[in-house]
């Protein structure tokens, strides 16, 4: 009887498969894109921190000229208070109003603010000379009238002049002075809005080699304290300039990323690796402000980003290659903290699961079964053992009930 084989149907390729892949690609990437444009999308130019000097009247009128809620206003005394507060990082410029107008900026604070309140000072004097304009096209319709009056009319308007103590003076030029200027080296501030993301991701890098290479407690933490030193030595010979004090900026900024990332993979796996490179590569690092004022990212993330370790480590860089008079203690003490977070977690890992950490398995303890030996077969094993010469063994219990394994020792076979 012959068979009839049927063939199989043919399996079609498993599209399905294809398009979840390409929309899972579409949402990863998406996201990517998100994180990185959102602040930039979502900015908004206003509420930037400006000292001024000048009466109320002043003040109104220049600022009624300028974007809705751009500058955020300080009133105070004088020109050295502007200065004061632009050395310290209280403000971004000033204004001083009056007889002798000036606008000071600081470039090496923002490129960006810096740009906009020199916009400020080409808006000031084009009201200046705006104001200029109306007042000599007064004057010359007023000799124009008294010239058509003849010699009585000139007369009148020189008395009237005269009376009124006019004189013509030069109309006052808006003075533009960058206080903190950038380095001649890096004259548009593009070196350290560059830096930003490689010491960002130096410090991402440096805590995946950690906690892939490197196994155990003490190792990690050695590792990590010497990638600060040595990390931060390259890093700031490579930028050369204000070296020792980037130095220990930069050394303990890459430090407290690759920390905490040790720390996440120390207590949760390799997982705590894509935890840590998300929330530093995608959600720390774009709200850090390191190309523009914090002021102009949407509240409260703006100043979020100030104390997560890219803000932290991009403003302390700069404060210290530019603001000297600047409050830095605040963000040498954050950055501590973010290294003592990673420690804290790591130790944490090492203690809940010692094997993960240190990367030694635990030997294997062997486990005895004792079964219970049937007489039948007992007396099976014996015949085997003593059958050539016939004897016959009766074994002696052990001190568990059982027979000896071989026959010998302190509980020695009676022969019959």
């Amino acid at each position: 009887m012959s068979h009839v084989k049927t063939p199989e149907p043919r399996q079609r390729p498993a599209w399905t498969e294809s398009v979840r892949a390409a929309l899972i690609a579409t949402v990863v990437v998406s996201i990517v894109l998100l994180a990185f444009a959102w602040p930039t999308v979502t900015s908004k130019t206003e509420n930037l921190p400006v000292a001024v000097v000048g009466t109320q009247e002043q003040i109104d009128t220049v600022t009624e000229k300028m974007p809705e809620n751009l500058p955020d206003i300080h009133p105070v005394a004088d020109r050295e208070d502007i200065v004061n507060g632009i050395k310290t990082r209280e403000v971004y410029g000033g204004i001083v109003l009056g007889g002798s107008p000036e606008i000071l900026t600081a470039s090496a604070a923002s490129p960006v603010a810096s740009q906009m309140l020199t916009s400020m000072g080409t808006t000031m004097q084009r009201g200046i000379d705006q104001q200029v304009i109306e007042k000599t096209t007064q004057a010359l319709q007023k000799i124009t009238g008294a010239l058509s009056q003849g010699p009585s009319g000139l007369a009148a308007l020189q008395g009237q002049q005269q009376g009124s103590g006019q004189q013509a003076m030069t109309p006052p030029t808006v003075k533009t002075t960058d206080v903190v200027p950038l380095s001649e080296d890096d004259p548009w501030g593009s070196g350290l809005a560059i830096a930003g993301l490689p010491l960002t991701m130096g410090g991402m890098i440096g805590g995946i080699l950690i906690s892939t290479l490197v196994t155990g407690a003490r190792k990690h933490l050695l590792a990590i304290a010497l990638y600060g030193i040595f990390g931060g030595l390259a890093l700031a010979s490579i930028m050369q300039s204000n070296f020792f004090a980037n130095w220990a900026g930069i050394g303990l900024g890459i430090a407290a990323t690759a920390s905490v990332i040790v720390g996440l993979s120390s207590l949760i796996g390799r997982a705590g690796l894509a935890v840590g490179a998300v929330l530093t590569m995608f959600i720390d690092n774009p709200i850090s402000a390191l190309t523009s004022p914090k002021e102009f990212i949407v509240a409260p993330f703006g100043e979020i980003g100030q104390w997560l370790v890219p803000g932290l480590s991009g403003t302390l860089l700069r404060d210290l290659s530019y603001f000297p008079d600047a409050n830095i203690a605040a963000r040498f003490w954050a950055l501590i903290g973010w290294v003592a977070l990673g420690v804290v977690l790591t130790l944490l890992g090492h203690h809940k699961n010692e094997s993960s950490i240190t990367g030694k398995d635990e030997p294997e303890q062997p486990i005895l079964h004792h079964e219970p030996r049937h007489p039948h077969t007992a007396q099976h094993s014996t015949a085997a053992r003593y059958g050539a010469t016939g004897e016959s063994v009766t074994e002696t219990p052990d001190a568990d009930g059982t027979g000896t394994a071989d026959g010998y020792g302190a509980n020695a076979p009676q022969r019959a």
